[in-house]
């Protein structure tokens, strides 16, 4: 069986070089980058093990959800807006970001998580191989 996970990002991971040119650069409240959830995924025995960085996210900022085989995970930033900088441009990241990956049919109760340092550990197993079902037709 081909061990295979999925990813759909939400937002576009790499900004445009081009957009740091655009006219209106300079307007603060303008988010220019989004969180990367930078992710190894890995075997260990019978499980998959996900690490994911989530640099500067506190745990009680951190969601995740599995419903109908897509894991999401969500992760906000709250910007601390300090009008006495005066920024010309603000590139650090604040605000909502998700990533989402089909996982297949696991039990929501066999997940088991982790956060430590910045780091979201997720460890679940992997699905059994499917027997072959149905029989075998006979050619006349």
């Amino acid at each position: 069986m081909k061990n295979n996970l999925t990813t759909y990002r939400h937002g576009d991971l790499l900004d445009s070089f081009f957009d740091f040119f655009a006219p209106d650069f300079i307007d603060e409240n303008e988010s220019y980058s989004s969180l990367e959830m930078r992710t190894d995924v890995s075997t260990e025995g019978d499980n998959y093990l996900m690490e994911v960085e989530l640099p500067g996210i506190n745990k009680e900022d951190v969601d995740v959800k599995l419903k109908d085989g897509y894991l999401t995970i969500k992760a906000s930033l709250k910007k601390e807006h300090n009008e006495k900088k005066g920024y010309i441009h603000r590139e650090r990241f604040a605000g909502v970001s998700q990533r989402t990956f089909y996982v297949g049919d696991v039990d929501p109760k066999t997940v088991e998580a982790s956060f430590k340092d910045g780091i979201l550990t997720l460890s679940f197993p992997k699905r059994k191989p499917e027997e072959e079902s149905g029989s075998q037709i006979a050619i006349k």
